[in-house]
């Protein structure tokens, strides 16, 4: 497979090289938010700025693990987890924001993605609509242990991926709306927890390059709850998601360590 790679061997569009990024790595959208992950990391370095892509490169109990944003959507992250997978990384955590949509999912709690429905193009891609995106189940399993340690109120299951954020806030507004109005229904009487436009992308890579994603997303409100005329707290804080997905990683490295004495 040929790769997309500059003149010094750094990747086309994230810019880094082999040796620069650890097998871990979280996946913010927001480049704002990856100085604010890594400050967590011991040692962090700025490897790379290039678009929408931001890295940094630390420590976490020794080990070197990575953050680098995706952008907003499936194609962005897509890129990215691609270029990361040829620079040595084979575990991904998404951290991000979402909507909820099950009335007891509220602004400040956090969504635990066992898998996602591919409302959205770039998966399509990679796999067939009959392929379920799903998370990897250690991942979830760290992800869980990591918000219950931190007392932090959690969701555990599938999350809605879209490619339109206006599709979803302004369905009235579009030519297709009857479709996105069905559509919405159906997945709300499935019980899916939260909307939001990566994770299905983000798993159906891992599955198809044989690496290990998840997702944990804050929910910042619920338009549910609005609508029915409840409380809709609205809450920002997104290093509420990132402190779980890094103590997840630190048990992460502790059960990969386990396994290799083996």
């Amino acid at each position: 497979m040929a790769l997309a790679y500059n003149h010094d061997n750094r990747e086309f569009h994230i810019q880094t090289a082999p040796g620069q990024v650890g097998r871990y790595v979280i996946l913010p959208g927001d480049p704002g938010r990856c100085e604010k992950i890594a400050a967590f990391f011991d040692e962090p370095e700025l490897v790379a700025h290039n678009r929408e892509y931001v890295t940094y490169t630390g420590k976490l109990d020794g080990v070197p693990v990575s953050v680098t944003s995706t952008g907003i959507g499936g194609p962005s992250a897509a890129i990215a987890m691609e270029e990361l997978i040829h620079c040595g990384a084979d575990t991904f955590l998404r951290v991000g924001t979402a909507g909820g949509m099950q009335k007891e999912v509220m602004g400040g709690h956090v969504c635990i993605a066992t898998g996602a429905i591919r409302f959205e193009g770039t998966s399509r891609e990679y796999a067939p609509m009959e392929w379920p995106a799903v998370a990897d189940f250690e991942i979830v399993q760290a992800l869980k242990n990591s918000a219950d340690r931190l007392e932090i109120p959690n969701h555990v299951g599938v999350v809605q991926c879209k490619d339109s954020f206006y599709g979803q806030h302004s369905p009235e507004t579009m030519p297709v709306d009857s479709l996105l109005k069905e559509r919405w229904n159906a997945w709300m009487r499935l019980g899916c927890l939260c909307s939001e436009m990566e994770s299905a992308a983000i798993f159906t890579v891992a599955a198809a390059r044989g690496v290990r994603a998840g997702s944990v997303m804050l929910v910042i409100a619920n338009q549910t709850r609005r609508e029915l005329g409840l409380e809709d707290p609205q809450v920002y804080d997104t290093e509420i998601p990132i402190r779980v997905a890094v103590e997840a990683i630190r048990d992460l490295i502790k059960k990969d360590g386990e396994k290799r004495q083996f």
